[in-house]
């Protein structure tokens, strides 16, 4: 005893002449010399110390509102995995290769690192390790912990300051658990290569199959790779798995030195091939079923403080936080967008098609497709961003609005007492009368007297809310607009949750109500939605319920108000019906329930939409070419494989929302829409028609001229 005690003093002042006392590296817990352990560590001042163990990064789960698995995130791909749910033939791999005394020492392995420390002290640096399980779960806890490149430098220094430090941590590890719970936390954080983090993910990434499923070769190609699983990655390259395979025969060599497994088992094991399979990693937008929803999801977590203060704090609680995002996605709707779509545009085609489909009185998302597959793929036609959405959640700069946007002047008519036929006599073309007739929100005139708006099919004379509105008259909303103030129409757009794509101030011209400015389909669906809801406006949602790892459940509600005086909502409704039965979308035609909506065209075709919905559900849909809609108008193109001289909103938009709402509502019963206050609404008021002889003039055409397009003069908003 007393000669084996000299041998540690002497160790000791070798470290302590090293520089550091680091002496403990080389204290035994073996069987009976505990006490020489003890006794050495406290003459040294060698005591335990906690080592904060923040939760692993774990990959977080986004579900449909079905319960179906859509996408997931992670910052580390890992899926925590117990011990018991580890092939036995796993856990002697690990062990023979990296401690095989684990279960007989301590916090470290003094066989080990005497023999480590012998060779560091004659190289004069740390050139063999010598770490017992134990001290590489400490190394990997604080390479996980660090935020910092000093952090994570100081976690892998060469030195015995840093051994030191591991082995007081250690100390503290295997006082507070036991062997079987040190190497389960082990065998979780572990890093194997091939981007898989924990021994379950390793085994589905290299192999495909769980780990509770590991044979003898695929075990020791494992238990060979945590040494360096850099050098050793098979998703690198022929030379790695070269590296990867003659390491596993390593493994092999040991376990039947050790008498793990025989000879023979390990001779039977070297023979087979490595076997990596290079299983894909699941997650990502990019491999789910459902991108543009998946991104949408992403960035409402990254973007919006109710899920941390921070930016930084969001994206771990995304990525770090082994979450269970239940969400809005309903697969049936889904479905119905997707194949309304590809129906009628390809993904080949240059112009892209997207469509989002929202709950009224909820804001719930049911639905976010796009005619082109997400991806950074030129050649195949892939969309590198959410087309469907706002730039805040992963979208572009969106595509004028059109005529969707006259609805908004409409809405703020009735708010100011208009009833359904009161109306406005107008010519073919509308100029500003002063530069004061239109003023922003600021104040400002902004009213153009040199520019004029026209009809590409005249349409002068008297029209009424309803008229104007389903041969979405041009003039008529300029003049409507004039009438009841423009700063009005855009605070009762903004109230409806109206904004730029982009993220920019909304362009509040004098042809505001003509959809000059940039939107995304989920925007627009949402504020048709609000009045589909009787003037209930809901902000948009995909999550509605977060489970993080310990089982705690957050459930995430509606955000509403009243945006509009229900009976508002109801006249609207009523006017925006007749857009099916006598206007814009009449050769089209409806789908078969109540249902009310608003074609939009901009200027000479560059983009085309349809926004419409039902008390059930509400949806916009959209189409231009991203290169540029102002330059790649869509005049003279083949769409869908068909020809179209020129694209409005009841040529592919309207068409693709019928298709969808019909599909996507499919067995759910219709519902009325609230009758209007015919006392209040009914009639005409202090606008009605002039009693003068007139002209009736033939209704618009609904075929390949649905509606009057924006013509306007260069300076009144228009993007090029």
């Amino acid at each position: 005893m007393a000669s084996r005690m000299s041998s540690i003093a002497r160790l000791a002042a070798a470290a302590t002449a090293a520089g550091v006392v680091a002496a403990a590296i080389a204290l035994p817990a073996v069987g009976g010399t505990g006490a020489m352990f003890v006794s050495a560590s406290e003459e040294l001042g060698i005591k335990p110390e906690e080592l904060k163990e923040p939760p692993l990064a774990e990959r977080t789960t986004v579900l449909d509102a079905e319960g179906n698995e859509i996408a997931w995130f992670y910052e580390e791909y890992r899926e925590n995995v117990k011990l018991q749910d580890v092939a036995e033939v796993m856990k002697t791999a690990i062990i023979s290769i990296e401690d095989y005394r684990f279960y007989e020492h301590g916090a470290i392995d003094i066989e080990g690192t005497i023999r480590a420390l012998a060779k560091n002290l004659s190289t004069g640096g740390i050139s063999q390790g010598g770490s017992s399980i134990t001290q590489q779960y400490v190394k990997q806890v604080l390479l996980n912990s660090a935020t910092t490149d000093k952090e994570r430098n100081a976690a892998l220094e060469a030195s015995y300051a840093r051994k030191l430090r591991e082995l007081r941590y250690a100390m503290a590890v295997e006082e507070k658990y036991t062997k079987d719970q040190i190497l389960e936390k082990y065998l979780n954080i572990a890093y194997f290569g091939a981007s898989a983090y924990g021994v379950e993910a390793a085994a589905k990434r290299f192999f495909g199959v769980p780990a509770s499923q590991l044979n003898l070769a695929q075990a020791a190609t494992l238990a060979g790779a945590v040494q360096d699983p850099n050098a050793t990655d098979p998703n690198l390259g022929k030379e790695q798995r070269d590296r990867l395979l003659k390491r596993r025969n390593v493994v092999l060599d040991r376990m039947a030195e050790l008498k793990k497994i025989t000879p023979e088992q390990a001779e039977e094991a070297k023979k087979t091939k490595l076997g990596y399979k290079g299983t894909d990693i699941p997650g990502g937008c990019g491999s789910s079923k459902y991108p543009y929803f998946c991104l949408y999801v992403r960035y409402e977590i990254l973007s919006n403080k109710d899920f941390g203060k921070t930016p930084v704090a969001r994206e771990q609680f995304l990525d770090r936080g082994g979450l269970t995002i239940q969400t809005t996605l309903d697969p049936k709707m889904q479905k119905a967008a997707e194949q309304a779509i590809k129906k009628h545009v390809f993904a080949s085609d240059n112009p892209v098609a997207s469509e989002a489909l929202v709950e009224p009185g909820t804001g719930a998302i049911k639905a976010m497709a796009a005619s082109r597959k997400y991806g950074q793929k030129k050649r195949k036609n892939e969309m590198s961003y959410n087309v469907v959405a706002d730039a805040v959640h992963g979208g572009g700069t969106g595509f004028q609005a059109g005529s969707t946007f006259k609805t908004f002047t409409l809405l703020t008519a009735l708010k100011q007492g208009m009833k359904i036929n009161d109306g406005l006599s107008v010519g073919s073309g509308f100029r500003a009368p002063y530069y004061s007739s239109f003023k922003n929100c600021k104040g400002e005139n902004i009213g153009d007297p040199s520019h004029t708006v026209t009809n590409d099919e005249g349409g002068g004379g008297f029209k009424s809310l309803a008229t104007g509105t389903w041969d979405s008259v041009n003039t008529f909303f300029m003049a409507l607009e004039q009438k009841v103030g423009l700063c009005n129409v855009v605070k009762t757009a903004q109230s409806l949750g109206i904004k730029r794509s982009d993220g920019l101030d909304l362009q509040e011209y004098s042809t505001f109500t003509l959809g000059i400015n940039e939107m995304d389909p989920v925007t627009v669906a949402n504020a048709y939605a609000a009045i589909g809801a009787r003037g209930k406006y809901c902000a948009p949602m995909v999550i509605t319920k977060i489970t993080d790892r310990t089982g705690k459940a957050t459930n995430y509600k509606p955000k509403c108000k009243q945006a509009l005086d229900p009976e508002v909502a109801d006249a609207a409704a009523d006017i925006l019906s007749g857009v099916f039965t006598k206007g814009t979308m009449s050769r089209v035609g409806g789908i078969g329930r109540p249902a009310a909506g608003k074609t939009g065209t901009t200027d000479s075709q560059a983009t085309a939409w349809f926004a419409g919905f039902t008390p059930d559900l509400a949806g916009a849909v959209s189409i231009g070419d991203p290169r540029g809609a102002q330059k790649y108008k869509l005049n003279g193109v083949t769409i869908g494989g068909r020809y179209y001289a020129n694209v409005f909103g009841a040529s592919i938009p309207g068409p693709i929302w019928k298709d969808t709402m019909i599909a996507a509502l499919k067995g759910v019963p219709p519902t009325d829409f609230t009758p209007v206050n015919t006392a209040r609404f009914g009639g005409c008021g202090q606008n009605c028609r002039p009693v003068q002889p007139r002209v009736e003039e033939p209704e618009a055409d609904s075929g390949e001229e649905p509606e009057d397009p924006v013509s306007i003069g260069i300076g009144d908003g228009f993007d090029d």
